[in-house]
């Protein structure tokens, strides 16, 4: 008998990572709607619903998730690519480590925050500092995790491309790049994920402007729980779409990963 309990499946597969989510929602919904709690800060997620639907309607919604997504994907532009870059060039190059490696890991242990007063000084409190702030949070776990891909790389593979006389084009197209992949994409999913975080950062910082991040300062300004509530999800839910359309593409990219030779 315990080993069919076991075995059953109460739910779909599919739907298990909904469970959480679903029964924090009842309990969020029990605990307003039976007086558990009377205080202001738990608005209903009636409330909550209403007020998304005037955000969606008055298109109030749209401008903010815009500025917040433009503002993210240049940021994650610019500090992904850099980082690309600087990663390889630090990875490949023993002499470009001795030189510039040393500052780097010193930059890195700097809190991002901590950069604030000095971009806003910079570039004033527009899109300039905000971008700016983002391209940070981008380009610092690309250089790290390039870096460390590149440097894992097998010596044998290395020896065996000598031995096939592989140009250095060739050795960094058939050999270094498949073996850093993973690790590079690692880092590139961590970019994405502190870039979004960052965007929210700035924007809440560097309060100028529209943005998600400036929803919800109007929110706590007002004493609006339900935009600051509403504003919450949001935020959930863009981060993850994005982060399961960059793991859509890294499982697409790296589908060589799962390959045997029995498959070929």
């Amino acid at each position: 008998m315990s080993s069919l309990v076991q075995n059953k499946v109460f739910v779909p597969k599919r739907l298990r990572g909904w469970v959480l989510p679903l029964a924090l929602l009842a309990l969020w919904w029990a605990a307003v709607a039976s007086g558990w709690s009377t205080s202001a800060l738990l608005v209903s997620p009636v409330a909550v619903w209403q007020r998304g639907a005037q955000q969606v309607a008055s298109g109030e919604l749209w401008v903010a998730l815009s500025a917040s997504l433009w503002r993210n994907a240049w940021g994650f532009a610019i500090g992904a690519s850099v980082g690309l870059v600087f990663g390889a060039l630090l990875g490949g190059s023993r002499w470009f480590d001795r030189l510039v490696g040393p500052s780097f890991h010193t930059l890195k242990q700097i809190s991002l925050f901590a950069w604030i007063p000095m971009l806003s000084m910079w570039f004033g409190l527009g899109d300039a500092a905000k971008i700016a702030f983002i391209a940070m949070a981008a380009f610092f776990p690309v250089v790290l995790n390039t870096f460390e891909g590149i440097r894992s790389v097998p010596r044998e593979f290395i020896e065996v491309a000598r031995v096939y006389e592989f140009s250095t084009w060739q050795l960094l197209r058939r050999v270094v790049a498949p073996a850093a992949a993973p690790s590079i994409f690692t880092g590139i999913h961590l970019s994405l994920i502190y870039t979004w975080l960052a965007t929210l950062g700035a924007e809440y910082l560097l309060a100028s402007g529209k943005g998600i991040g400036n929803t919800l300062i109007d929110g706590r300004e007002h004493f609006w729980m339900d935009l600051v509530l509403f504003g919450v999800v949001v935020i959930g839910l863009v981060g993850f779409i994005l982060n399961w359309l960059l793991s859509a593409l890294e499982k697409r990219l790296l589908a060589w990963r799962d390959r045997t030779l029995a498959s070929y």
